[in-house]
């Protein structure tokens, strides 16, 4: 070997070296920058849910730069347009193609998302992450004693059957039971200028006797929406089209847990069992043919309600809540609770879950490396992560009291009052956006966390200061009365019990989600006869599909002591 060579050689080697070096002295430092470092990675999720929820683009470059600082992690999310979400979630599943993570509907394990989540776990689909799950700060409280509620602990997370695994990530669990988090009012809503001029109040609307009689008034009275144009008495919710029974609850064979399942004494009957049906489909259809109800209120997209809202075009929204901006400023309410309307038992008091849930997330067995994934899900729903995603950047969109809790930026709070789009840009949750809804919403207590129940309420309640339009209707609807009087029921709803009861078996699944669908079709039926006819074969589906048996196997449950969520 001569010498030029021998040079080329070690020239190589040294380059060569200098290069590894310096490659292993970035990562280094890119570890060392941050106590928070996960990973240098892209994180992909996929949301089955509305566009609305999603938030796909929500986040701002300042915000998405801190993430990448603090963690490494550069978070991406896509959306599936698709008017049902569970139908896209079906699909997504079956086609097999996901990102890192997907995000989901799941109130509870009575959703139809269930079953093909369930089905989707156990064949393998996603990885088991509980070992990671059990190591984080934040997610590990999922494990403690009495943490979850039982339906999130023994249907979605932690089944005996799946033998310590979990695959499914049950979002927005109260830290504390029965938690009223941010005080929400939900269900119809009505414009209290038209409110102020029938001089009625909204309060007294208990029964659909009394909704009917009132939507008459409305179409008597020469009311218009901010166009001039004549207002429909009632509209869809502000999310769009949808079957929500908060309208005439007492037209539906449910409680408060709203799967038409309920007791007639000691027996338990579905909905199909009863006569109910056929008392809330006459009601619709009489309001329908009386221009009393909007035609479109069970198909309408959501950005055409969210419009009909905005202009006043629905003297009554059939399903809203006191944070939505359409219901107006601390300075001027636009629109007020009304009801609420007696649910089948003549009762309309504040039942609810020891705990409950809302959304979830999963992580497909394609995915390499899953507990960075989890790790950052955990970083995000801790103390940092969470004020990020809820308050947006300390000194900017923050600043800290006395108290060590975030005072918002009132310049941002007005903001958002009056010119929401251009608040939105700022990339949290406190202006509307979603995006840490997926990984990050969860072990909630705002009060504790935040001081304040909703983003913004300690500046708009300063002293010398209007209370906000969501403090109002809390105060309007008697909340504090109403939580105090409160029942707490910690069961598993009647649809939980299915997988138990049928296994793989969908066939009574599908009849319950088809009486559904059917109902809403007899709304739209042609005749009194149609309507009739699509509820007598929706019935015997269900007869077909062992729907009596299913009642009767609730009742030997609640014999030997469970406690069902009706």
């Amino acid at each position: 070997m001569n010498i030029k060579t021998m040079i080329n050689k070690g020239l190589t080697i040294v380059t060569t070296s200098l290069l590894l070096l310096n490659s292993t002295t970035m990562i280094t430092s890119a570890q060392e920058k941050s106590d928070a470092f996960i990973a240098d990675r892209e994180i992909t999720g996929l949301i089955f849910q509305s566009a609305g929820d999603a938030g796909v683009d929500s986040m701002s470059p300042e915000i998405a730069k801190y993430i990448k600082d603090r963690t490494g992690i550069t978070l991406t999310l896509t959306t599936v347009t698709a008017e049902d979400s569970t139908q896209a979630l079906a699909a997504g599943l079956a086609a097999g193609d996901l990102p890192d993570f997907i995000s989901f509907y799941l109130n509870n394990s009575g959703r139809p998302e269930f079953p093909l989540l369930l089905s989707a776990s156990n064949q393998g689909m996603f990885h088991d992450i509980a070992p990671f799950l059990k190591e984080g700060e934040n997610y590990g409280k999922y494990f403690e004693e009495g943490y979850l509620p039982r339906d999130t602990k023994e249907n979605i997370m932690m089944r005996e059957d799946q033998n310590g695994a979990t695959y499914l990530v049950h979002m927005s669990i109260n830290e504390k039971p029965a938690d009223p988090g941010n005080k929400t009012i939900g269900g119809p809503y009505i414009r209290k200028d038209i409110v102020d001029k029938l001089g009625i109040d909204p309060k007294s609307i208990t029964t659909t006797e009394q909704l009917q009689d009132l939507l008459k008034q409305i179409a008597e009275g020469g009311f218009t929406d901010n166009n001039g144009n004549p207002v429909m008495p009632l509209g869809p919710t502000v999310w769009g089209g949808s079957e929500r029974p908060f309208i005439y609850n007492d037209l539906v064979w449910s409680g408060a847990g709203g799967e038409k399942f309920w007791k007639e004494g000691e027996t338990i009957k579905h909905e199909s069992m009863t006569d109910y049906a056929e008392k809330r489909v006459a009601f619709v259809r009489q309001l329908m043919a009386e221009g009393l109800m909007h035609p479109e209120f069970y198909t309408m997209e959501e950005t055409r309600a969210q419009e009909g809202v905005v202009n006043g075009s629905f003297a009554i929204v059939a399903d809203m809540h006191n944070y939505r901006p359409e219901v107006g400023t601390a300075e001027e309410l636009k629109y007020v609770p009304l009801g609420p309307i007696n649910r089948v038992d003549g009762k309309n008091h504040m039942v609810m879950p020891y705990k409950s849930g809302y959304a979830g997330w999963a992580i497909p067995a394609t995915t390499e490396n899953p507990e960075e994934i989890v790790k950052f899900a955990d970083w995000l729903a801790g103390p940092e992560g969470k004020m990020l995603y809820f308050y947006g950047l300390e000194g900017e969109h923050y600043t800290i009291g006395e108290d060590g809790k975030p005072m918002p930026n009132p310049d941002l709070v007005k903001l958002q009052a009056e010119k929401p789009d251009e608040a939105l840009k700022e990339g949290f949750r406190g202006v509307r956006a979603w995006w840490g809804e997926h990984l990050a919403y969860t072990n909630m207590n705002n009060m504790d966390q935040f001081g304040e129940a909703a983003w913004g309420d300690k500046v708009r309640g300063a002293e010398g200061e209007t209370a906000s339009a969501a403090q109002q209707i809390i105060d309007y609807a008697n909340f504090d009365e109403r939580y105090e009087d409160k029942e707490v029921i910690d069961g598993l709803f009647a649809r939980a019990y299915l997988y138990e009861y049928a296994g793989e078996d969908t066939k009574l699944t599908e009849a319950l989600d088809g009486w559904d669908e059917d109902i809403v079709k007899a709304y739209y039926a042609t005749s009194d006869e149609e309507a009739q006819a699509i509820i007598d074969a929706a019935r015997q589906d269900l007869i077909d599909a062992g729907i009596e048996e299913y009642c009767q196997f609730l009742q030997e449950k609640e014999a030997n002591g469970d406690v069902i969520f009706y």
